[in-house]
């Protein structure tokens, strides 16, 4: 009894820290494995990989991020409106300071949104 208890509490708390929040969260839309390997890569043209390099990556179905000015990285959940069907609605904001509206979690130190709406700030 006791076991199944603790067991219990445990799996509480483990829901309630992968809770998610309804958020707005502004920052840069990222290619993230680039910027995971360059935190400079911020920008469409990268790497020399021509100038529409995060756009390109987006197409093909990449995870995308936003990336705030204090740095913290938030992964893109790859479902819903904006980020289904290879990112069709991101892909034209790459590299563009953006509000995403959506549910925020933290799981495991990686934080992530599942964005349903998106407000562009600036080029």
């Amino acid at each position: 009894m006791k076991r199944t208890v603790v067991l219990l509490a445990a799996l509480i708390v483990s829901i309630s820290a992968g809770r998610a929040l309804a958020a707005e969260v502004t920052g840069i839309l990222v290619d993230e494995a680039c910027y995971t390997k360059d935190k400079a890569n911020t920008t469409n043209a990268h790497k020399g990989m021509g100038d529409t390099c995060a756009q390109a990556c987006a197409k093909q179905g990449n995870t995308v991020a936003l990336v705030t000015e204090k740095g913290d990285l938030y992964e893109v959940m790859p479902m819903g409106d904006l980020a289904g069907d290879n990112n069709a609605k991101l892909v034209p904001h790459m590299s563009h300071k953006v509000t995403l509206t959506g549910d925020v979690m933290d799981l495991k130190d990686k934080k992530m949104i599942h964005a349903t709406a998106l407000k562009m700030i600036s080029k």
